[in-house]
């Protein structure tokens, strides 16, 4: 096990209470170091609270992600954060499972790729240099809210395995998407997708060819896709689809491979990893334990983008916590947590919604999206607008009403809907 100190954090002087027989607590114990941890911690820290920081893996740790920074990333990030890119994107290959493949460029970037290595830790070294104190190696068994282990009703305890007890007046939950608070608080889950991928070592001539462009590939099975994301002289290439495909998604990112001309190369990394999307009526609280990114089940349903909905769950959560760890009784604690349910919904619920009509309208008819965004000039601008960050998906459903109406022609049932052009994929614009 190991442990850091913030350098020049509020420590536990100012703030840690006593509880019963003289025990430490602190203000907010965050479980899970990720974006979303990590988020949280700086949020609590930099409004004077002690906090807590665990993570059971060393740091910096590999993380299965593609690594993209949309604009809402960027802009929820910490001031004075210098996002560590490994390449800056400016054009995107499309193609439909392999086929009618296209080029679209913008003038700006974007959106810019990272190694979650490198930004995850440098997301934690900004929460501990606000004063919140981080410990590694550590893993939680369970959190208790009620008996021998809790002193108060203000208090929650964080149980380690080991047997070691952590106090806490408020506690978020971000350890990913088998998160173990996530169970305490009651997660619901309504989607669940397998992504896999290789990190691919190329020589520098293949690596020119990819600079500066991602390659996004409409996959074989109903909402899958791929992806190729350049990071110097590394490829990160992957593949996502509903979980219980898991042997088709294995031959999707094979054959993916193969069809790039990136067979011969050996992966440094293969790895796979589980992504869960809420239900609609998934709690985002119990007591005083709050949930947020992945283990709260919150991501974009049709990419599975998740970097975003941690940074920006986790902000809400850090500050929402700050209000539950105030509270002097149960019901302040349960009207503080459903303020931040109210905050993460208003927000983050509206663009699950539209991603969870885009996602039915994918499975049903990825030619028709793939053409639009190929073919179409608005579309190809939205898409654009949306990954630098100056709308969102909800945004152009809500401010455009033929968005809003072709969205809703698109994903009535396929019995009820008129012949498309994903019958004619020769419609599809060819490069």
């Amino acid at each position: 096990m190991s442990s850091e100190n913030s350098a020049g954090g509020n420590g536990t002087d100012e703030h840690a209470a006593d509880a019963g027989g003289g025990g430490q607590v602190w203000d907010v114990v965050i479980v899970g170091a990720g974006p979303a941890g990590a988020s949280a911690a700086y949020a609590a820290a930099v409004a004077g609270r002690s906090v807590l920081l665990l993570e059971k893996a060393e740091l910096p740790r590999y993380k299965t992600c593609g690594g993209g920074i949309i604009g809402p990333s960027r802009d929820a990030l910490p001031p004075g954060f210098e996002l560590p890119f490994r390449d800056r994107i400016d054009a995107v290959t499309f193609s439909l499972d392999g086929k009618f493949t296209r080029t679209r460029r913008s003038r700006h970037m974007l959106f810019g790729l990272v190694n979650r290595a490198d930004f995850d830790h440098q997301l934690v070294e900004h929460a501990q240099k606000a004063g919140a104190e981080l410990r590694t190696g550590v893993t939680v068994a369970r959190v208790e809210q009620h008996g021998s282990a809790v002193p108060d009703r203000r208090t929650v305890a964080v149980i380690l395995q080991g047997g070691e007890t952590i106090l806490a007046r408020a506690v978020v939950g971000a350890d990913g998407s088998a998160s173990r608070i996530g169970a305490h608080v009651g997660v619901k889950l309504d989607q669940v997708d397998l992504g896999l991928e290789a990190e691919i070592p190329v020589p520098e001539t293949v690596a020119e060819d990819w600079k500066g462009r991602v390659l996004i590939d409409w996959g074989p099975m109903p909402g899958s896709y791929g992806w190729v994301f350049p990071k110097g002289d590394t490829l990160t290439v992957g593949v996502i689809s509903a979980r219980g495909e898991g042997a088709a998604t294995k031959r999707y990112l094979e054959d993916f491979i193969a069809r790039l001309g990136l067979a011969g190369f050996e992966p440094s990394v293969s790895s796979g990893h589980l992504t869960r999307c809420r239900a609609d009526d998934s709690p985002l609280s119990r007591g005083r334990v709050l949930v947020c990114g992945d283990a709260a089940g919150l991501l974009e349903p049709w990419t599975r983008e998740g970097i975003s909905f941690a940074l920006r769950s986790g902000r809400l959560a850090g500050e929402w916590a700050v209000r539950v760890s105030e509270a002097h009784d149960a019901v302040d604690a349960r009207r503080q947590a459903l303020n931040y349910a109210f905050a993460v919904k208003a927000g983050l619920g509206v663009e699950m919604s539209v991603g969870k009509r885009m996602l039915t309208v994918f499975e049903r008819r990825p030619g028709v999206l793939h053409a639009a965004i190929t073919g179409f000039r608005p579309a190809w601008k939205a898409f654009a607008r949306i990954t630098r960050g100056s709308t969102t998906l909800g945004e152009i459903v809500r401010t455009y009403p033929m968005a809003g109406r072709v969205l809703s022609r698109l994903d009535r049932p396929a019995a009820a809907a008129a012949p498309s052009v994903d019958d004619d994929p020769e419609a599809t614009s060819r490069p």
